[in-house]
């Protein structure tokens, strides 16, 4: 198993139950040694990223180091969870690398992601190895 430095924990935020499925036996397939959570929503996630939330790293639950996120999910989507997100404290979201995951292949989409939000990745759906481990390569290229 690989381990990288400042990736203990993959956040996979998507409302498809079969393609959260997908990628965490991606992920297990991978060899990277690293704790796969599921958020349904943006709402679940940033419960996860928050000290008041039931998923909280404070309640022993890693934090991430790594999110994949869907744009079109229920009650919160992927671009109301990055604004939420950008108003979060420093210190929950220091180090966290969001990749979009996405079916989205809209201009508008891609442009919003990398130019408005300044996400560090836009991945088209389905996540293969070739794409995981290429953002693996370029943000957590230290191995433990």
């Amino acid at each position: 198993m690989k381990k990288f430095k400042g990736l203990d924990c993959i956040l996979l935020v998507d409302d498809d139950e079969v393609t959260n499925y997908l990628n965490k036996v991606l992920i297990k397939k991978s060899g990277i040694d690293v704790h796969v959570e599921v958020a349904l929503n943006g709402e679940i996630a940033l419960e996860y990223l928050t000290s008041t939330g039931k998923y909280s790293g404070n309640n022993g639950f890693p934090k991430p180091g790594l999110i994949f996120l869907d744009i079109n999910m229920p009650r919160m989507n992927g671009w109301e969870f990055v604004e939420e997100y950008s108003k979060l404290d420093s210190n929950k979201k220091a180090d966290i690398v969001i990749a979009m995951l996405t079916s989205s292949n809209n201009d508008d989409d891609v442009n919003t992601a990398l130019e408005k939000y300044e996400l560090p990745a836009y991945l088209y759906k389905p996540l293969t190895l070739e794409k995981l481990e290429e953002i693996i390569s370029k943000f957590y290229p230290v191995e433990v």
